[in-house]
């Protein structure tokens, strides 16, 4: 179901018109000047350096045994990886993982509320978007005390994250419905995070979309 559908159909055309304008440009940019080596860099600091919001939400979730788990792997790769800017855990064994306060919300069995899109942040549901307002008290990014510095390292991990979906332009441009493409996805991204990839038929039956047309 989507009650909300003509305001997000506006919301999504809003955000699309911003990433046409100044989002997708700026993030070619970026892509073109930055060496495919530092983009892996930084995305493996901005997953570390978050990484305690997931080690929260595992212990807040009863996972125990993966909080401790990963615990190590965080302080592995914040020593030996350099501030995070490198995996060595992963060549050891230990996986990552994301949790997030959502995904805690729904193992409490918070209902997730209606589908939202939001302009500047994108596709929501109201359980997920409480859950990212709580998560974001702890976001160390946004907790950076001087300005400047808050500023850049925030506009990098931006332009990172715009360069990492320069992949799915071409199947959305190709879509006969891109509003319903990224609703669908996000849903069952959710869904898949929230049941760690366990995938039932009464799973299945929380969203209005077949998960065989995928």
């Amino acid at each position: 179901m989507d009650p909300l559908e003509s305001r997000n159909r506006s919301f999504y055309a809003f955000n699309e018109n911003l990433d046409e304008a100044i989002l997708e440009p700026s993030a070619d940019v970026y892509d073109y000047i930055t060496p495919n080596m530092l983009q892996k860099g930084f995305n493996n600091f901005f997953y570390n350096v978050n990484y305690p919001i997931t080690i929260v939400n595992q212990l807040l979730q009863g996972n125990i045994e993966e909080a401790l788990q990963d615990t190590l792997r965080f302080t592995i790769n914040s020593s030996i990886g350099v501030f995070g800017l490198f995996d060595p855990a992963s060549s050891m064994g230990l996986p990552q993982h994301d949790e997030d306060f959502g995904q805690t919300l729904a193992v409490w069995g918070v209902k997730e509320g209606p589908y939202l899109m939001l302009p500047f942040f994108g596709p929501k549901t109201l359980r997920s978007l409480t859950g990212d307002f709580t998560d974001v008290l702890f976001n160390p990014l946004l907790n950076i005390n001087d300005t400047n510095l808050k500023m850049k390292v925030n506009l990098i991990n931006i332009f990172q994250d715009r360069s990492d979906l320069s992949a799915l332009e071409e199947e959305l441009d190709n879509s006969f419905d891109p509003y319903q493409l990224i609703k669908d996805s996000y849903t069952q991204n959710r869904l898949y995070k929230i049941h760690n990839g366990v995938i039932t038929e009464d799973d299945e039956e929380e969203v209005d979309f077949d998960f065989d047309d995928f």
